[in-house]
């Protein structure tokens, strides 16, 4: 962990739960060229855990994360105030520690746990009633597949509720994601639920399976998104990806009676072979870690594109469903998002075929909870 001291200079944006800040080092461990004394760094604090910051107050900073250059992780995050202690929380319900055992550990109610007003809805639960769960490996996939249920919804002059499952691949902070805060605020959810030791959500949960299960029972969603936070961890092998955990995840929407959709990771312009067409983190999370029959979700795409991701999807027909569906019209529901759209560094400009790939696992979705309603096989 590489600290600096630092003094806030000004303030940037704030979303829900997070504040963007200019902050000026003063130095601090073994300084480099990266993050010297005199150099301004753009910071992230959150508010909750580190108190209300205003220009001149002095700031302990974690810059770890920013000196590699990592992409999502391309902030200075303040770990404390050294001169001023936030208040003490209100005195109240709640044990789960989450971030356990790091510095910043926090504690809050679960909603599953003996002192919240669901533990007696949660205790015996067991059953999502067939639930559609969409389940992505990147967060970038969130606002796509949200933008599908809604698209199809109005077909049916319907609107559906959705509910955001997050796991705790990527970052544990849910006020870390600015997506969330914007859907959110714009209705585009109707809850977050934090899993694991992820934290921040509208409600906090031990599990994935009791996450779903809130999201079910409390939220009373139509139908959930689950993915990790905004960070994935990848190191170039097979295995050593948290996105891995989306396999999982879909065994354990079927092993509750939801009703496990896989939405693929897919690439129009990713130079790198591995990630081109369908992912082979989405090969390997849904070909190798889902041992759960679940919907697979195949984008129709043009051209070239669309016949390699075929290909690479039919390896996936053995144990799964795959339900081809096309895209058309998908694009101006993506550009109505309330957030902007980036994955990889690239937006829907850049490169759409992963977003259009998400928004239809969404639309196939919304399609299992119509169609069910209107009585129609699903």
């Amino acid at each position: 962990m590489t600290w600096r001291h630092g003094v806030v200079r000004s303030l940037g944006r704030s979303w829900s739960g997070a504040q963007e800040l200019t902050v000026q080092l003063l130095g601090g461990g073994a300084a480099s060229s990266a993050a010297a004394a005199g150099d301004e760094v753009r910071a992230l604090a959150y508010p909750d855990l580190v108190g209300m910051l205003s220009p001149g107050d002095r700031v302990l900073l974690n810059t770890t994360a920013q000196q590699r250059g990592l992409g999502t992780g391309g902030y200075a995050l303040v770990v404390a105030q050294p001169d001023t202690l936030p208040v003490d929380p209100p005195p109240g319900p709640g044990h789960i520690v989450k971030a356990r055992y790091t510095p910043q550990q926090t504690m809050v109610l679960g909603v599953d746990e003996q002192e919240s007003p669901y533990h007696e809805l949660l205790r015996e639960a067991d059953d999502l009633a067939g639930l559609p769960v969409v389940v992505a490996d990147l967060h970038s996939a969130l606002p796509a597949v949200v933008a599908g249920v809604r698209a199809e919804a109005a077909t049916w002059g319907r609107q559906l509720s959705v509910a955001y499952v997050m796991t705790d691949g990527g970052a544990l902070p849910a006020a870390f994601s600015r997506a969330v805060a914007g859907l959110r605020q714009s209705g585009w959810l109707t809850a977050t639920v934090t899993t694991g030791q992820c934290y921040g959500g509208d409600l906090e949960s031990v599990t994935v399976h009791s996450g779903l299960l809130a999201a079910h029972l409390v939220a009373r969603a139509d139908v959930v998104v689950l993915a990790q936070g905004p960070g994935n961890a990848g190191t170039g092998t097979r295995w050593g990806f948290s996105g891995v955990a989306a396999g999982e995840a879909l065994n354990a929407a079927a092993v509750l009676g939801g009703r496990p959709v896989a939405s693929l990771r897919v690439s129009g312009t990713d130079r790198r072979e591995r990630h081109y067409g369908v992912s082979h983190h989405s090969l390997t999370a849904i070909g190798r870690v889902a041992l759960a029959p679940a919907d697979v979700v195949v984008p129709e795409l043009d051209g070239d594109l669309g016949a390699r991701v075929r290909v690479q999807a039919a390896a996936l027909g053995d144990r799964h469903r795959l339900v081809h569906l096309p895209t058309s019209g998908l694009q101006a529901a993506l550009e109505a998002s309330p957030v902007p759209l980036s994955t990889m560094g690239r937006s829907l400009a850049d490169d759409p075929a992963p977003f259009l790939a998400a928004a239809a696992a969404g639309v196939h979705a919304a399609r299992l909870v119509l169609g069910d309603q209107r009585g129609q096989p699903a």
